[in-house]
């Protein structure tokens, strides 16, 4: 049986025993909800793949609470590393570094490094300092599936497959953390996320930022969200570029030429899109603003997850500028509709 309970100073202790014992527990952090294990404790951390059903080859983050915390994780924390982690974190930056000898393989899909990060969210910061170890942990999901920013979406998705989950309200960023490779010989930005790469590279200049789209899980991912298809809905996703008014022609026309085959269409839209399409006799989500790219991160998980619950077979988004958070935005999306970007 899974339960969901408020996280309180209770249930956060609670929960640690339960990372201490080697189970697994559902916690927020300020990007999705995570799924964590005993980042020391293989077994522990095999489980996270099961209850998933997440291929070994997919790599986890390490979580942890103190940098103090960081030479049992990693081998060596280079000048770049300490200048990124000064300047981010606590907060939605990861960084992949040599792993330390304590960190078993399966952590890392058996590669020599490891991904690590300090959320800046308390209940995430209180759980991991209360179990005395850091947390292995992937978004708290069904693989593949679109990510979990409530307690609610973790239960639908993984009711029976965890003794517990924290809630702890909707997450405030509702996008994983940018992930950026520091085992390479430049910097990597390998997937964006929270913390924005125009951010980052003022830290590291030399910043490469990587686009290429693993087609296949058979090898080891160098990072965690690199898959083409991940982030999906149940429903078939088509994602629309270009000038923002014949986005919203191509959205009018596609959904009333679907409408007219008996499919059920949902639309996945920013505020500015509303006008133009509040006519049409089907589910409108807006995620908000253009000007906002932070609210439509936000929103961006929840809105796909309600657009499935409400039964629709395709959904009709629009796709966003690549600046700031809206690069996330956009490979969230683009994964989602597994890299068919149409552009009109």
């Amino acid at each position: 049986m899974t339960r969901i309970k408020a996280a309180d100073e209770a249930a956060i202790a609670e929960a640690a025993a339960l990372i201490r014992a080697g189970e697994l527990v559902a916690f927020p952090t300020e990007t999705v909800y995570g799924l964590g294990a005993n980042a020391f404790d293989s077994n522990a951390v095999a489980q996270i793949f099961t209850a998933k059903g997440r291929p070994p080859t997919d790599p986890l983050i390490v979580h942890i609470a103190s940098q103090d915390t960081l030479s049992s994780v990693v081998d060596f924390v280079s000048p770049q590393a300490e200048r990124l982690i000064d300047a981010f974190w606590p907060g939605p930056l990861t960084l992949i570094l040599p792993r330390g000898s304590q960190i078993p393989p399966n952590v890392s899909a058996g590669l020599s490094t490891v991904a690590v990060r300090m959320p800046a969210n308390p209940i995430a910061l209180a759980l991991i300092s209360a179990a005395g170890v850091p947390i292995a942990a992937p978004s708290a999901n069904r693989f593949a599936h679109t990510s979990p920013t409530s307690a609610q979406h973790v239960y639908n998705d993984l009711a029976g497959r965890l003794p517990l989950i924290l809630d702890g309200g909707s997450t405030r960023i509702g996008l994983e953390s940018s992930i950026v490779d520091l085992t390479s010989e430049r910097p990597r930005l390998l997937r964006p996320g929270g913390t924005s790469p125009e951010a980052i590279a003022r830290i590291v200049p030399d910043l490469e930022i990587i686009t290429r789209y693993a087609d296949s899980s058979n090898e080891a991912l160098p990072a965690p969200g690199m898959l083409l298809k991940h982030y999906s809905p149940r429903a078939e996703l088509r994602l629309f570029d270009g000038e923002s008014e014949a986005v919203r022609v191509a959205l009018r026309q596609t959904a009333y030429e679907l409408m007219s085959q008996d499919q059920q269409v949902g639309l996945l839209v920013a505020e500015e899109d509303r006008a133009a399409l509040l006519d049409i006799a089907a589910p409108l989500v807006v995620l908000g603003s253009l000007n906002e790219l932070e609210a439509v991160a936000r929103h961006l998980f929840a809105g796909l997850r309600d657009l499935d619950s409400l039964g629709v077979n395709v959904i009709l988004a629009r796709a966003y500028p690549p600046t700031g958070i809206g690069l996330a935005i956009r490979d969230r999306l683009l994964r989602a509709a597994e890299g068919r970007l149409i552009q009109v």
